[in-house]
């Protein structure tokens, strides 16, 4: 299939793996990319003259990635290192409220019956059996179906499979499903966080999302060197097979003749034809019409603003840290979640008290705790995505700031930053992703509805396929990478 001509324009996870798949089936690929590296939201940025992880920090799924590179006729291990995390994730609610999820389920439940009694570390058992059967449910059903719809689930699951559909309570809220396992409020708050993952609420988000404790427990990794190592493996793979890339490159139009695509048009009027085209960025930006007519009309119209997902207040810095020693994830947790997200939901605001997410990149489980000197650091906070509208201002952000400074010193975290960090919100965000408002994720997953909403790979018009967070499966790296995946067989069935 050398001859079938295929421009992928966006180099995040979704279009780096379609491009390395479909080269790798013999398409002629050209990747075109308006920045200047592949990664998308997996980037980095420097601060202080080192590199610092400011996008996903979390690396789990491998199954997934091994798939990819053995496509290709690769491996994983061939091209990136990456090291298990013996602790998944520190926890802290202040200096005496601490609690760590081990890579061992068992140690994870003696360490919540230590933190929280013995009932709670039964019901968490009882939840994380949950999780797995969730996962088991949907694992073939949904996240590898090309696009799902409820007939097909049922009829995919088989007759065996429809009690377990059944338990997942679909049409209850994550918050819902965890009170029937966990009575600590604590305990809720921490895997009712997962639903942040995709951008949403716990107290609006489908139960189903419970899996990622699963897709958790069964592995989270450490990339030496950080995550752009991951993307740099599969674009250099890709390039092996023949893919073609170009940074610079902003894509202006795509264009169409005789009822299907034939390439694109550049912002410097350079037209490139194609036989087909995958677009790895916000589907919002073809429905408000960024990338031409042909393409607006070849998807839904854009979502509403009220249903995006969530955006995020980052920072990325050095520092030297004391006082409770922090693990490559920790959680601080703020004292009243259902007002956090009152603030994010509906006020549309920056929360005063906000939960923070902190990566330790230096910290990657070979060794026992921080470097001597200055380490890298990522915090991140929820925020609205009003980045194309009324953004936070610095009055704002300084108030968040100030409280996500008072929540780690409440929990006994000392960091004293060593120079200037190099924060990101909102509006950073939409200018980096284009008429996403800042969203990070697509669509907020809230209602048992939303997991059916997303776009498939395939749209209206003959040749424009679809990749990334914002379409089916999902957000996050391992979904990105699948619907990348999923982009690729429709390109290939297409052209059979």
């Amino acid at each position: 299939m050398r001859d079938r001509r295929v421009i992928v324009v966006g180099a995040g996870m979704g279009g780096l793996a379609a491009a390395l798949e479909l080269a790798a089936r013999g398409c002629d690929v050209l990747v075109l990319e308006r920045g200047a590296t592949h990664g998308g939201k997996m980037r980095e940025v420097p601060v202080d003259g080192v590199a610092i992880d400011a996008g996903p920090t979390v690396f789990t799924m491998r199954s997934i990635f091994d798939g990819l590179f053995a496509a290709a006729g690769s491996s994983l291990e061939e091209h990136i290192a990456i090291d298990p995390l013996p602790i998944l994730a520190r926890h802290a609610w202040s200096a005496g409220e601490t609690l760590d999820l081990h890579a061992d389920l068992r140690q994870s439940a003696e360490a919540i019956g230590e933190f929280a009694g013995p009932a709670e570390a039964r019901g968490y058992l009882a939840f994380m059996t949950a999780a797995r059967r969730t996962f088991q449910a949907l694992d073939r059903t949904y996240l590898h179906a090309a696009q799902p719809t409820p007939l097909t689930l049922v009829r995919d699951a088989g007759l065996r499979g429809v009690p377990d559909l059944l338990r997942m309570r679909p049409f209850a809220t994550l918050w819902q499903a965890l009170s029937d396992h966990l009575q600590d409020p604590r305990l809720r708050q921490l895997f009712g966080r997962y639903a942040t993952y995709c951008g949403g609420s716990p107290f609006l988000a489908s139960a189903t999302l419970m899996l990622i404790a699963h897709v958790e427990q069964e592995g989270v990794w450490a990339v030496r060197g950080g995550m752009q190592r991951l993307a740099d493996a599969i674009a250099a793979l890709a390039m092996q097979r023949g893919a073609r890339f170009r940074y610079g490159a902003e894509v202006a139009d795509i264009t169409a003749g005789g009822g299907r695509v034939n390439g694109v048009t550049l912002a410097d009027g350079e037209h490139i034809d194609a036989d087909a085209v995958v677009f790895n960025g916000d589907i919002a930006a073809l429905g408000t019409g960024r990338l031409g007519p042909a393409a607006r009309r070849a998807v839904p119209p854009p979502r509403p603003r009220a249903k995006r997902s969530l955006s995020a207040l980052t920072w990325a810095m050095t520092a030297r840290t004391s006082g409770l020693p922090l693990s490559r994830h920790t959680v601080f947790f703020s004292r009243d979640y259902a007002a956090e997200f009152d603030d994010l939901l509906r006020q549309r605001r920056l929360p005063v008290d906000p939960t923070v997410y902190v990566c330790a990149q230096d910290r990657d489980g070979r060794n026992g705790g921080g470097p001597a000197g200055p380490e890298r650091l990522f915090l991140l906070v929820n925020a609205p995505a009003s980045g194309d509208e009324s953004t936070p201002g610095e009055p704002a952000i300084a108030r968040c700031e100030a409280g996500m400074f008072a929540l780690l010193a409440r929990c006994g975290l000392e960091l004293t930053p060593t120079g200037p960090p190099v924060v990101t919100g909102p509006a950073g965000f939409e200018r980096l992703f284009p008429a996403s408002g800042g969203a990070l994720y697509g669509s907020a997953p809230h209602g048992w509805t939303s997991a059916f909403d997303r776009s498939g790979a395939t749209t209206r018009l003959p040749g424009l396929f679809l990749a990334g967070g914002s379409v089916h499966p999902g957000p996050g790296v391992p979904m990105a990478t699948l619907s990348g995946r999923h982009a690729a067989a429709a390109v290939l069935k297409a052209g059979r």
